[in-house]
């Protein structure tokens, strides 16, 4: 029978910030709601200040909750052992530059207890995930933006985690190095391992995500499934592959025959800037 526990269950959380002498205290998260079933990639978005960071800091027990609850696979996240499987890359990572890309992994493994030959295996397939294999000896100070943020993608799997957290996983990196963030994100659910991920860029969770919340002014306005969110209700697409003027003719005549319907919007469906460069630089890279 599959295990029914949430891997985060945020209740009713309410965060307040003391500000400066008699002034009333900031709110910065107003009773917000989250759950999350293992093995879903969920997507809390909001612009800066939304009180996205401040949710995901309570939920690893960072900040005690002002009022409400949060658990990790059923454990409180005040108790210390509710971490064991989290893993957790920040914003913004700080690293040992002098380093290199496997000194820095085998660092934060012997952190976690591994030794010896697990240790070494660990190291080679967290290397191998992030596709940093070619960079394992070169010093960390030497790192792309986009290269430190998978070498911490890839200590924050170290201890093989159940739960990874990940607060603006992409910011200020290349769309390349985004496109990889990204992939190795779908790898990740593939494995069954439950992502919970904090950005303000909403293509980029659009693309990873099963289920999104909008978080504004440190209040939850909307939640669910990311297909039922972004669904228009009222209307229908039909994408179609070399039709020709003929059938094009033809349904313009049915719906105009149809009472009540009517063609919203025709036309060549459009790519994105960022499908685009990358697309056209991979082709570039390809053929030099």
């Amino acid at each position: 029978m599959p295990d029914l526990t949430p891997a985060v269950q945020i209740t009713a959380l309410v965060k307040d910030f003391k500000t400066s002498f008699k002034r009333q205290p900031l709110r910065a998260v107003d009773h917000v709601s989250i759950k999350i079933m293992p093995g879903e990639v969920y997507g809390l978005i909001g612009p800066n200040g939304s009180g996205k960071s401040t949710t995901m800091k309570a939920l690893l027990g960072l900040v005690a909750p002002t009022s409400g609850r949060c658990a990790i696979f059923g454990k409180d996240s005040l108790q210390v052992d509710s971490r064991n499987d989290v893993g957790f890359l920040p914003e913004n990572p700080y690293f040992y530059k002098h380093l290199s890309g496997a000194e820095t992994l085998r660092f934060y493994g012997k952190l976690c207890g591994l030794k010896g030959a697990d240790l070494k295996s660990r190291v080679q397939e967290m290397l191998a995930l992030v596709d940093l294999e070619n960079a394992r000896d070169r010093r960390l100070g030497g790192y792309s933006k986009g290269m430190l943020q998978r070498i911490g993608l890839a200590q924050a799997m170290i201890q093989e985690p159940r739960l990874v957290i990940l607060d603006e996983p992409t910011a200020g990196v290349d769309p390349i190095g985004s496109r990889q963030i990204r992939d190795l994100i779908l790898r990740l659910r593939e494995r069954g391992i439950t992502v919970f991920l904090c950005s303000h860029l909403l293509e980029q969770v659009q693309e990873v995500c099963d289920h999104v919340g909008i978080i504004f002014r440190g209040k939850m306005v909307r939640e669910g499934r990311l297909e039922d969110l972004i669904a228009i209700e009222d209307q229908t697409e039909i994408i179609i592959k070399d039709a020709t003027p003929e059938l094009i003719a033809e349904i313009h005549a049915k719906i105009s025959a149809t009472q009540g319907a009517s063609l919203v919007r025709m036309g060549k469906p459009r790519t994105t800037l960022e499908r685009l460069f990358l697309r056209e630089t991979q082709t570039d890279r390809e053929s030099s």
